[in-house]
């Protein structure tokens, strides 16, 4: 099973390589928005220390959420997706496969930059580093749910639109968590309950998320 969930994760990987440009729009999408706040909002250190963690996670999620709707479209579109469908390999890993694709495409090119934009917001380095730690925790949550809009979003004409509609409000936990973690640091206090609580969401959507994908996927393609 393992070795079903390597090669979609390679196949995947290959793909977005040939695809660079449309690759990198979620990185390039999530640090112009990020960087256009200090600028709108000014340079007062304390305010944008304030807003830093939620701009960063918004930007964080909306990038994610940019990318998700081709995880399924470019393979539903040349047929493969209905031949992974009829393959004897279980549905699920392969769609395991396809979303750790898309963390390591989307999610970590965020993680490796989130660094960079707590600089702009004037983050001291604990603060830097809880970001980032709750940003590599929560951004696999955003693929695992964006999963399962785009599966039941497959093949319809507003189907970006719909993902944005459906999958945003169940990404809210993780949005408290992560920005309540960096918010504790910068207090002074623990961010273990946070971490505890969006690592909790990690498992429970890991566990579920991609059944209900390839379920999601079968209804979709009948």
């Amino acid at each position: 099973m393992s070795s079903v969930l390597l090669a979609t994760t390679q196949r995947d990987l290959l793909l977005a390589g040939r695809r660079r440009i449309e690759a990198l729009l979620p990185l390039g999408f999530f640090i112009v928005a990020a960087s256009l706040f200090p600028i709108g909002v000014g340079p007062e250190p304390q305010t944008l220390r304030q807003i830093g963690p939620g701009v960063v996670w918004v930007c964080a999620l909306l990038a994610a959420m940019l990318s998700v709707t081709q995880m399924f479209a470019s393979d539903h579109q040349d047929g493969s997706l209905e031949q992974m469908l009829l393959a004897p390999q279980p549905l699920v890993m392969l769609v395991t496969g396809k979303v750790l694709a898309h963390w390591l495409t989307t999610g970590l090119p965020l993680v490796i930059a989130a660094p960079l934009i707590g600089l702009l917001f004037d983050m001291n380095g604990a603060a830097i580093v809880a970001l980032t730690a709750t940003l590599l925790v929560g951004t696999p949550v955003l693929s695992l749910l964006g999963a399962v809009g785009a599966a039941l979003t497959l093949g319809l004409r507003s189907g970006a639109a719909l993902v944005f509609l459906l999958v945003l409000p169940l990404t809210v936990p993780t949005l408290i968590f992560g920005t309540g973690a960096v918010g504790a640091v910068e207090s002074g206090l623990s961010p273990a309950a946070h971490f505890s609580l969006l690592g909790a969401v990690l498992i429970l959507t890991a566990l579920g998320a991609p059944p209900a994908t390839a379920a999601a996927l079968r209804i979709s393609l009948d």
